[in-house]
C-alpha cells in the first residue's frame, strides 16, 4: 500500500490524518478550504494555520511536528478531477460533509474497485459512523441549523470517531480488515 487520500481534512479528516501519522503510505489531503479561527476549536488546526488552504496547512504541520511526509491538493473535488486527484490511491477516506462529494466519490470507487471507507457525524451530534462503501447509504442532506463541528460543541464525539476512523485505517493497512463503527458518547461498538 502506498497512498492513502483523505477527501475533506476538516474536524474529522485532519483528526484521523494526524493519528495515522505513524503509518507507511503517504497521506494525501484534498481540501478546497481554508482554516478558520473558529476551526481552531475541532480540527487539528494550530493558529498559524489561519487563512490557509486546509490541505497545505495540514501537511505543513505533520511534516513540522512529526516528520510525516504528506501531498496536499487545495482544490474542490469533483467528477471532473476525482480520477486525477484519486486514481492512484489505494485507499479512499471520506470525511466530507456533504451528499455530492460523497456520492462522487463513492461512483468513482465503486467503478475503479477502489477501497472507500466513509466516516460522519450525525446532524444532531448524537453518534458517527465509519463504514465501508460496500454497505454505506448516504443520507439526505442535512438540514440548516442542525448541529455542526463548530465550536468544539462535539469535540469528545470528533475525537472518539477520529480515532475509530485511524483505527479502522491502520487495520486495513495492516491486514486489509475492513470493519464498521458506530461511536456515540456513551460507547464505542463495532458494528
Amino acid at each position: 500500500m502506498k497512498r492513502i487520500i483523505f477527501c475533506g481534512v476538516g474536524a474529522l479528516g485532519s483528526t484521523a490524518a494526524v493519528l495515522c501519522r505513524n503509518l507507511e503510505p503517504t497521506l494525501v489531503f484534498v481540501d478546497f478550504d481554508r482554516v478558520e479561527s473558529k476551526n481552531l476549536l475541532a480540527q487539528a488546526f494550530v493558529k498559524l494555520s489561519v487563512g490557509k488552504n486546509k490541505a497545505e496547512a495540514l501537511k505543513a504541520q505533520l511534516l513540522n511536528f512529526h516528520g510525516t511526509k504528506c501531498e496536499a491538493f487545495g482544490v474542490r473535488l469533483g467528477a471532473e478531477n476525482v480520477e486525477q486527484l484519486c486514481g492512484a490511491a489505494d485507499l479512499i477516506v471520506d470525511c466530507f460533509d456533504n451528499l455530492a462529494s460523497r456520492t462522487v466519490l463513492s461512483t468513482f470507487a465503486r467503478a475503479k474497485n477502489k477501497a472507500l471507507v466513509h466516516a460522519a457525524i450525525s446532524g444532531d451530534g448524537t453518534f458517527g459512523i465509519v463504514r465501508w462503501d460496500e454497505r454505506f447509504k448516504p443520507d439526505a442532506e442535512d438540514q440548516e441549523g442542525q448541529a455542526t463541528c463548530e465550536g468544539g460543541e462535539h469535540l469528545p464525539l470528533i475525537g472518539q470517531l477520529g480515532a475509530a476512523l485511524a483505527r479502522v485505517i491502520q487495520d486495513f493497512v495492516k491486514g486489509g480488515e475492513r470493519r464498521d463503527v458506530m461511536v456515540g458518547l456513551k460507547a464505542v461498538t463495532p458494528t
